[in-house]
Order: C-alpha cells, then structure tokens, then sequence
C-alpha cells in the first residue's frame, strides 16, 4: 500500500512539472504574440538558447540572453545569426554565437545551433550593456 502512495506522488509531482512548464510555454506565446517579427524572432531564439544551454552542458544556468550584445545580429528572413551574442549565468556573462531558423510566425525554432564563448570579463561588461 506505501508503494501505491509513493507512486501517486510521484505521479503528482510528475503532472504538476508539467502543467507549470505548459503555463510557462503559453505565457511564453502570448508575450511573443506581443512582439514585432523581427523582435518575436529574436526573443524567441534567444529563449531557445537558455533552453539548450541549460538543457545540454549541466554547467550554466542562463537566466538572461542577448542576440545583439557584443554586436548586431544578422537576421535574412526566418533565420538570426547571432556572432555576437552573450548569457548569463550565476552573475556572470558568456560569449555565445547561434544561428536560429523559426517558422514563418517566428513562434517555433525550426533549427538551433549555438557554441559558448568564454567568459566575457567585467570590465567589458559596460561597453556591452551588460549587467549584473
């Protein structure tokens, strides 16, 4: 009978994770919804690289990414190229390039790749509109 209610739990818990990760993805649209095109494309390539980054190395805990931080992405059409792109993670910020393809909405990532840079050090945090 333990056993029932340990799975039960366990069950519970599983359905709660993912009914807060679906309220996160629809909270998620709704703000891309808001966005222009070109700013919806960014946003959401940028939430993807949190998402990867997060997901793949273990290492990093992105909590903010910016397309455009060390300088201007390349955008043509559906697809952002970001080679001057950084994140943060714990208080500290990370080189990043990625090129990014969305559908036509720029509401799903059709294709991702990315590589971290090195840390990105403070005294350079300022010229990059970087912040703590």
């Amino acid at each position: 009978m333990r056993l029932v209610g340990v799975l039960f739990a366990a069950v519970m818990m599983l359905s709660a994770h993912v009914a807060v990760a679906a309220s996160a993805d629809a909270r998620l649209e709704r703000s891309l919804k808001m966005l222009g095109p070109v700013e919806r494309l960014e946003q959401l390539c940028d939430y993807t690289a949190m998402t990867n980054i997060k997901k793949d190395g273990g290492q990093y805990r992105p909590d903010r990414a910016i397309a455009g931080a060390r300088e201007e992405p390349h955008i043509n059409g559906h697809t952002i190229e970001a080679n001057g792109a950084a994140f943060r993670s714990r208080k500290k910020w990370y080189a990043l390039t990625y090129r990014c393809t969305a559908d036509e909405e720029h509401m799903k990532v059709l294709s991702f790749k990315y590589k971290v840079g090195d840390e990105i050090p403070e005294s350079k945090w300022a010229a990059f509109n970087l912040f703590d």
